[in-house]
């Protein structure tokens, strides 16, 4: 059957350039089929061969023993070539490319593919994004500009005739991206849509829908321009949609640090994703569990472990901050108490994570030398119990602390907090069993022991401090060839430090995160200077991402709104417009739940690959909306307990504090109202938030008096 491309109004046919990557496709899938890949024999079979050929050998009759090591030195080379073969991307002919640069170099014009993978023959050149730098054209430059790249030792100069992001599928070009226009295949008719910024949409790759244009101010959730839905929910391979900044940071030299600040959904996480595909690409050693990726939420570990392995890494371990901590506490502490406890007082938890433990721990160091205890072993080392001691005898000493609070943080910690730290502190020494020599006239009867969760990181590197390097499990110095910390204003400087000790000699690291995003309470972060100077990095550059590609115009302009004075720099550049956020005020919450369960039913019907979050500002009102619309009979509503978060099309109804690092197509902030997001900062930076979640459209409901923090025409 013949394709058709029948024209819209007011437009150009879009047959010339449709028709050229229809045929460009065509000429890749043709010669992909004539010089198919030839699958090499499997590592393990060749391995197996060489094992039975060496014990064959010994007891060989003379006569064989040629032809046995001819073929033990042909299965040897195999084995080799395997190996150095092994991690090399593959081109899909399913799915061969992402992206077609048309260059001009002399007057002569040539095609190149942009990909995963590197086929190279003829009129065919299909390059790997990570590693040819002829990518750079494709990531540099816009379409019609002139270039002059260095290639080995060549200057190639030319221009860029097209650019063009293209979605190939299961053999099928079904969208083209350019600046002519964008080309979407429905079934067997190709058509010019709306021109929209794409990208890719929630946590999974869920549908982008538009709303540029006239109609996308419409009030239903999940209309498209002119009041329907948009067709083509496909959209081009996010590694083609990254950004001249993105690209320089990703292809960084692997040694050093890497520093990322920018606002919500500016690519800070795909910097940080990408860079690690980047570096396993140039040394596949860096795809292994020597590669460390740090989160601060299960939900965001659980998104991680879906992308990585989407850009070819599978074996970079993925761990939540605490929960790594907790790991590794537990393996050099192991007489100290499994049970933890979050219940610690707030003054406790704001010691815990000062900078200016780091300081009074070294200080214990340098002042109480290292002495074993009676009866050790001669060459004796500093152990577990040394450790312990050094904390105890620091969080116990009021003298101690009172002096560091002034010298450090006079206005952090009063009097009384100095004198509720040493007091939680010395019944938490009575209670903990850490020493054998420890008298039953020391404990505290009937206590049960524990430590806090913030304890982990203190331990761990008054370990390091007192001991020396973090050990893997089986013994030896524990080291990462790279570790990308994610989200990292929400940990403290004294927990970054303890990564910052397990690292190798390339002192290969990436931090990436945004202040303006700081919700954990008590972390202590205040700005990057600061922070990196806590860090001991001082003079380390950071480099700021300024374009919000996640959410529309709107959207940003009411969370930047929200933040206030806590706003950073320029407001960030948004290249995509939308529907107004709105707010909606009910009488009582059996009327939003009403009016929600019709617009979420709508909505579903219409797209059924669309994400929507429902965020609530505490469980009790997740309970009441939850059961509300499950009695409403509102489809594939799920409610989120402890980040279980599925990254599947439907409803999400979820606490603000677990989105952090996500993103959905729709989202409906829950009871936006005073008493919830009072004007605090800590609730301006929660609101800022959970409204930058929202890629297409922002709801805001309330049943109280909208919060101050919101814009009068919310």
């Amino acid at each position: 059957m013949a394709t058709r491309y029948p024209p819209p109004m007011d437009q150009p046919n879009p047959d010339p350039i449709v028709d050229d990557e229809l045929a460009c496709l065509r000429r890749v899938r043709q010669y992909l089929e004539e010089q198919p890949y030839v699958l090499p024999a499997r590592e393990g079979e060749t391995v197996a061969e060489l094992v039975r050929l060496r014990e064959e050998l010994p007891t060989a009759k003379e006569e064989d023993k040629p032809a046995l090591l001819m073929q033990y030195d042909h299965q040897h080379a195999l084995l080799q070539q395997l190996r150095s073969t092994r991690d090399q991307a593959q081109v899909d002919p399913d799915s061969p490319y992402f992206a077609h640069l048309r260059l001009v170099e002399d007057d002569r014009s040539r095609d190149v593919f942009i990909g995963k993978g590197t086929r190279i023959q003829g009129n065919v050149r299909i390059v790997d994004w990570r590693n040819a730098p002829i990518s750079r054209l494709y990531y540099a430059y816009q379409q019609g500009e002139e270039y002059e790249e260095t290639y080995g030792e060549s200057v190639h100069t030319g221009e860029i005739a097209a650019r063009r992001t293209v979605t190939v599928r299961r053999g099928q070009l079904d969208r083209v991206d350019c600046p002519e226009g964008t080309y979407v295949r429905a079934g067997d008719v190709w058509s010019r849509a709306e021109r929209t910024s794409p990208r890719l949409a929630g946590g999974a790759g869920t549908a982008l829908r538009g709303h540029d244009g006239p109609g996308g101010g419409q009030r239903r959730l999940g209309t498209a321009p002119g009041g329907g839905t948009r067709a083509d929910k496909h959209l081009p391979d996010i590694a083609g949609l990254i950004d001249p900044d993105q690209f320089a940071l990703i292809t960084r030299p692997s040694a050093g640090y890497v520093v990322v600040r920018g606002t919500a959904g500016s690519g800070k996480t795909t910097v940080a994703l990408h860079r690690i595909a980047w570096l396993a690409f140039e040394d596949p050693d860096f795809d292994s569990e020597r590669t460390l990726f740090l989160v601060f939420s299960p939900a965001l570990r659980e998104y991680v472990s879906h992308v990585l392995p989407a850009l070819g890494v599978s074996r970079v371990r993925i761990r939540e901050f605490r929960e790594w901590a907790s790991e590794l506490r537990r393996r050099h502490f192991p007489k100290l108490p499994t049970k933890v406890s979050d219940d610690a007082p707030a003054a406790v938890v704001r010691m815990m994570l000062h900078p200016m433990l780091h300081t009074l721990l070294e200080r214990q160091v340098q002042r109480v030398p290292f002495r074993p205890h009676p009866g050790a072993h001669a060459g004796a080392l500093p152990g577990p119990e040394h450790v312990w001691d050094d904390v105890v005898s620091v969080l116990t000493d009021l003298d101690r602390l009172t002096s560091a609070v002034a010298e450090f943080a006079p206005a952090a910690f009063d009097a009384a907090d100095i004198q509720r730290i040493a007091t939680w502190w010395r019944e938490k020494a009575l209670r903990v069993e850490l020493r054998d020599d420890t008298t039953p006239g020391e404990r505290s009867e009937g206590a049960v022991p524990f430590l806090d969760v913030e304890d982990d990181a203190v331990l761990l590197h008054a370990w390091q401090l007192r001991v020396g390097p973090l050990l893997k499990k089986g013994g030896g110095p524990l080291r990462y060839k790279h570790v990308a910390i994610d989200e990292v204003q929400d940990l403290a400087a004294i927990e970054v430090r303890v990564v910052l000790g397990c690292l190798d000699e390339r002192r290969s690291l990436t931090l990436a995160g945004d202040t303006q995003q700081h919700v954990a309470k008590d972390g202590g972060f205040t700005s990057w200077s600061r922070f990196l100077e806590d860090l001991g990095l001082t003079g380390s550059h950071v480099d700021t991402l300024r374009i919000a590609y996640r959410s529309t115009r709107p959207i940003v302009e009411l969370a930047q709104h929200v933040l206030g004075d806590l706003r950073e720099d320029e407001p960030p550049l948004v290249d995509r417009d939308g529907p107004p956020a709105e707010l909606f005020q009910f009488t009582d919450h059996g009327a939003a739940v009403a009016f929600l369960a019709d617009a979420l039913k709508e909505v579903l019907a219409a797209e059924p690959s669309a994400s929507i979050v429902l965020l609530a500002p505490s469980e009790e009102i997740a309970a009441t909306y939850g059961q509300g619309l499950l009695r409403a009979e509102v489809p594939r509503l799920r409610r989120i307990v402890a980040h279980d978060f599925t990254f599947a099309p439907g409803i999400e109804i979820a606490p603000v504090a677990s989105v952090k690092g996500l993103e959905f197509d729709y989202v409906v902030i829950l009871e936006a109202s005073a008493q919830f997001y009072p004007d605090r900062p800590e609730a301006r930076r929660l609101l800022h938030v959970a409204a930058t979640r929202a890629i297409h459209q922002l709801w805001l409901t309330t049943v109280g008096s909208p919060s101050s923090l919101l814009p009068p025409a919310a």
